[in-house]
């Protein structure tokens, strides 16, 4: 194969593309590949949930009730069984380094615990303030609102009123009534002029 084939074949780059250029950029419309990991991967929530249960069982009375259990019966297995059998002589520095690894365990375990139901009692904390600010907006809306109510109800005829003002009126026209209703008798014609007359007329 000649070199100008080899030539023809290679990548052409534009004239004074540096190396820099050379090197493909990610693309951003396409999902970056995973990187391989070398440390192991857990699930945060499931290793939460675990450590809250830990956290639960070591404060409970039942946890207390078998370690005094357990302490015992190591204590009396190590002293009263016969040497070949014993796995753990007097200063008992094996129970004393499995205590010591849990009690290791248990504080972080407790403290992860903590920092979730800290994370809760903030979130909770959140959605209660915001929901005090909804009830307190509600309540003063409808404060105004009933507010304008009352005044546009000073405005309104209400019943009471009408009854009244119609009672009124009908006092009136009885009133009325009874003036057009009164009998003039003869007397009191001829006692009237013929100029009130004419002038009536």
């Amino acid at each position: 194969m000649t070199p100008e084939r080899e030539s023809g074949t290679r990548e052409r780059t534009p004239a004074g593309a540096t190396a820099a250029t050379r090197h493909r950029t990610p693309r951003l419309d396409q999902p970056r590949p995973p990187r391989r990991r070398y440390l192991p991967e857990w699930d945060p929530e499931a290793f939460g949930v675990m450590s809250e249960k830990i956290a639960r069982f070591l404060g409970t009375g039942r946890f207390i009730v078998w370690m005094t259990v357990v302490i015992i019966l190591w204590v009396l297995w190590n002293v009263t069984m016969p040497g070949s059998l014993r796995f753990d002589q007097y200063p008992f520095i094996f129970l004393t380094l499995a205590l010591s690894l849990q009690a290791s365990y248990a504080a972080p375990l407790i403290l992860l615990a903590q920092n979730r139901q800290d994370d809760r009692d903030r979130v909770n904390l959140e959605q209660d303030r915001k929901q005090n600010e909804r009830s307190i907006a509600d309540t003063e809306y409808l404060t105004r609102e009933i507010a304008t109510l009352r005044l546009g109800l000073g405005e309104v005829a209400t019943r009471d009123w009408m009854r009244s003002e119609l009672q009124d009126l009908l006092k009136e026209l009885e009133d009325r009534q009874g003036r057009s209703d009164r009998v003039v008798f003869p007397a009191e014609r001829s006692e009237r002029s013929p100029g009130r007359d004419t002038d009536d007329r």
